[in-house]
């Protein structure tokens, strides 16, 4: 695992389109199933990977990345269940199926580097944004829901 660089970046699109079974929408029926979305992406990507509130990770693959995964930090107002108001968000993780259920663990690797970069930046909570298929390892690691900004509900 390394940090990813601006030749990383059509690779981590390619896996982010991945995620969406391979066509950029759910289906391929997605309204932003064309290439601009893509572009936007790359985009972004390219200015995660310079900025100092993302941390962007890819794992090479044989010739390809064999996944990606980029957390980001962001400031809220601060309140007595966020006393600094920093937010860690793991934005995407997705490992090609290539490299799935090989024992690797890649987005668990991915995962646990993001979670030590926030605590290192004293975070007060992190928001592990997953799908489906990634629910079982957020569960694994022990997050729950959070009930705010509604503390009545909270168990």
């Amino acid at each position: 695992m390394r940090p990813a660089t601006v030749d990383d970046i059509a690779e981590v699109v390619r896996l982010r389109t991945l995620s969406f079974g391979g066509r950029g929408g759910h289906g391929g029926n997605h309204p932003s199933g064309d290439q601009a979305w893509r572009d936007a992406l790359a985009k972004v990507v390219h200015e995660r990977i310079a900025a100092d509130d993302a941390r962007v990770l890819v794992v090479d693959g044989r010739n390809t990345l064999a996944a990606y995964g980029i957390g980001s930090i962001e400031q809220r107002l601060p309140g007595p269940y966020l006393p600094t108001g920093r937010v860690g968000l793991v934005v995407g993780i997705a490992t090609d199926p290539e490299y799935r259920r090989h024992g690797h663990g890649l987005g668990l690797v991915i995962l646990r580097d993001l979670l030590a970069w926030f605590r290192e930046r004293g975070t007060d909570r992190v928001d592990p944004l997953a799908s489906a298929e990634g629910e079982p390892l957020r569960r694994e690691l022990g997050f729950a829901d959070h009930c705010f900004p509604v503390p009545d509900r909270c168990p």
